[in-house]
């Protein structure tokens, strides 16, 4: 696959602004002595870029670029968009956002800009073209870093009239509107396009952030997808304005995981490369962050850059632990491992003040080259200088695509009913984790991705089937492929209206069942999964009543008064087969269901052997690299199948045993 640096970039997030002069000559020294060779700038420095309305000041900036490029740095130049400055709120309180419950916020934080003001658009768009103009055609340029980690969320007048305007595109007519949203139901019927407001918590929404719920999941999906292409639109401004001074160099803006807000499938089209910051909590599953990675490589099909994680502690999580001695070493290679090209740090130096001063960084307080996490931070750098460009673009071939999509994501959220405990990340996440214990590679793949690529699609949750999408996976199936779904699938089109008919809906044919009703467990509460193989396991959450149509059950109900209904399903459908999880099994039931699935779709491990190692592959021009991580904390034996190669990183034979925390790369 294409890459479009000459080299890994090994670097992070650097603020000499906050320094004096002097500090900056230690810095490039300390640098040197990591490996560094890169530095992401001007990531905030809007206020000192332009001090008042009619003042551009680039003095400082200059020097820096200057320093950094004698230095042969590679430089990701970002914009400075994520946070104003003090004197455009004050002079233009409109640029601000109007958050949920109401309230107009005044100068503070940051990712705080309403992005449907056109003042905002104004003043942003004028500082990316001085930028542009300034810097575009600098040879040490080698990404563009618009905006900062973008979020979602203003309810303003603004962004109201807006999204009336994104209705009339969408919709056509407010008939059309009415209908898509049900507004019968509570006497909603709107006759004037004005008469359609924003749906706050002064409003149709209720709760608060992203646990919070609505009256009307048709108008709240609607203004999410509105939000997420402001935002895009904002985003699309910048780098439109870049591209006039320079052709070439690759733009991004860095992305956040599995972050609700935005629909990151319909981003990743507008960007060069995908960027994302990877900040796992001391509890995160390394399966989950594995997930992540896998979600930020699918949004493109290629190699994307980690743009930021921290060498040690974060600062704003509940419990800010410690990585331990070689975790972030281990953590880098299980980035690189799942498709990164780079391995950048927020922050290389720790600030001294405010929110992030206790925020890791390769240089701490001390300001010393000799702490654990500098020398671990050198001990990398070393390490991949040394593995030069060979990684650079390679792929990650996989024979199974897990569907995420951001609709599903917004629309199961905001049902009422049946569960509060319905997650959809979690959804996702059970089933990935199968695929990682049992070193089977995955792609996360959109609802419109190319099915044909795969032997098996997995799609847990599919609650919105939107428009084609039941007919590409009823071709996929009777093509050969197999799929797995389940409850709360196929049950609302775009607008979250049902698809009458019965459950689940238009997967209802292809999975050949019909589930009549859908129980709901409280957390205390359970039912058990009989097999009719043989075995039981525990299920729970909910479990849909199911009448077989064509399908065989392969596991039903032990309990309650649908015992011994299915609650499993297989179904042969053209040269392929559909499962249907009727329920939530527990890891090992669902892991039986999954073997089967598997030995269905003809699916490989990468190795036979058993072990809690993480084992991933990449594949450039012919050459396969193995990268064999031991994230558990505890020493563990090494695969038979590679011992006696050639570890790469350290040139010495893979022995019997690995270290906690010990990552291998093997070339084949």
């Amino acid at each position: 696959m294409k890459t479009p640096f000459s080299r890994m970039l090994y670097g992070g997030d650097y603020n000499p602004n906050q320094w004096p002069r002097e500090v900056w000559e230690e810095d490039m020294r300390l640098f040197q002595k990591a490996g560094i060779n890169s530095a992401t700038v001007n990531v905030f420095s809007w206020a000192k870029l332009q001090p008042n309305e009619g003042t551009y000041d680039f003095s400082e900036l200059d020097d820096v670029i200057d320093m950094l490029g004698r230095e042969n740095y590679d430089i990701v130049l970002a914009t400075s968009t994520g946070a104003m400055p003090a004197w455009l709120v004050k002079n233009y309180p409109e640029v601000a956002r109007v958050d949920f419950e109401g309230r107009r916020h005044k100068f503070g934080q940051r990712h705080n800009h309403c992005p449907n003001s056109a003042v905002y658009q104004k003043f942003a768009g004028k500082l990316v073209e001085e930028l542009a103009r300034r810097y575009g055609k600098n040879p040490h340029i080698a990404c563009w870093h618009i905006n900062n980690e973008y979020n979602t969320g203003c309810y303003c007048e603004n962004c109201e009239k807006a999204f009336r305007i994104w209705l009339q595109k969408k919709y056509g007519t407010l008939e059309a509107v009415n209908a898509a949203w049900n507004t019968e139901f509570w006497g909603h019927t709107f006759h004037e396009w004005d008469e359609i407001v924003a749906p706050s918590g002064l409003s149709d929404g209720m709760g608060f952030g992203w646990t919070r719920k609505t009256a009307f999941a048709g108008i709240s999906i609607d203004y999410d997808r509105f939000l997420s292409d402001s935002l895009l639109e904002n985003y699309k401004m910048e780098r439109d304005i870049i591209r006039r001074y320079d052709p070439d160099t690759p733009i991004t803006t860095n992305l956040m995981g599995t972050y609700k807000g935005l629909d990151y499938f319909k981003w990743a089209k507008e960007m060069d490369i995908v960027s994302w910051d990877n900040y796992p909590a001391y509890n995160t599953p390394w399966s989950e962050t594995a997930m992540r990675h896998d979600l930020m490589r699918g949004l493109k099909g290629q190699p994307f850059m980690l743009m930021e994680q921290t060498p040690s502690q974060q600062n704003w999580q509940a419990y800010n632990s410690l990585k331990r001695p070689g975790q972030m070493r281990a953590q880098s290679w299980q980035t690189v491992a799942h498709g990164a090209d780079t391995i950048q740090f927020f922050q290389l130096r720790r600030s001294k003040g405010a929110c992030e001063k206790f925020h890791g960084a390769v240089i701490s307080h001390s300001g010393s080259g000799e702490t654990r996490v500098f020398r671990e931070c050198a001990q990398l750098g070393a390490e991949l200088q040394a593995l030069g460009d060979q990684l650079l673009g390679a792929g990650n071939p996989a024979e199974v695509g897990v569907i995420f999509d951001w609709d599903n994501y917004w629309a199961l959220e905001y049902t009422s009913g049946p569960s509060v405990d319905l997650k959809y990340c979690a959804q996702i996440h059970q089933y990935y984790r199968y695929f990682y214990e049992k070193h089977i590679p995955v792609d996360m793949i959109p609802v419109d991705a190319d099915f044909s690529r795969y032997k098996a699609i997995v799609a847990p949750v599919l609650y919105m089937v939107k428009e084609g999408v039941a007919e590409a996976l009823e071709a996929f199936v009777e093509a050969g492929g197999t799929l797995i779904t389940g409850f709360m699938s196929g049950i609302v089109d775009q607008s979250d209206n049902v698809h009458l008919g019965g459950y689940p809906g238009p997967l209802r044919k292809l999975c050949g069942v019909w589930a009549e009703e859908i129980d709901a467990l409280a957390p205390e509460q359970s039912n058990t999964l009989r097999f009719a193989g043989g075995g039981e396991s525990k299920c729970g959450l909910l479990c849909d009543i199911l009448h077989l149509e064509g399908a065989q059950a392969i596991a039903s109900y032990g309990g309650d008064f649908y015992a011994g209904t299915p609650a499993v399903t297989r179904n042969n459908c053209g040269k392929g087969v559909a499962y249907y999880v009727g329920t939530q099994p527990d890891q090992d039931g669902l892991a039986k269901i999954l073997d089967q699935f598997a030995q269905d779709g003809g699916l490989a491990p990468l190795i036979q052997e058993e072990t809690p190692l993480e084992v991933v592959r990449r594949v450039k021009d012919g050459t396969e690299f193995w990268f064999i991580l031991n994230l558990t904390g505890q020493p563990q034996p090494a695969p038979e199948n590679f011992r006696g190669e050639t570890d790469v990183l350290t040139g010495e034979a893979v022995g019997g045993q690995l270290k906690p925390f010990d990552a291998l790369l093997v070339k084949r």
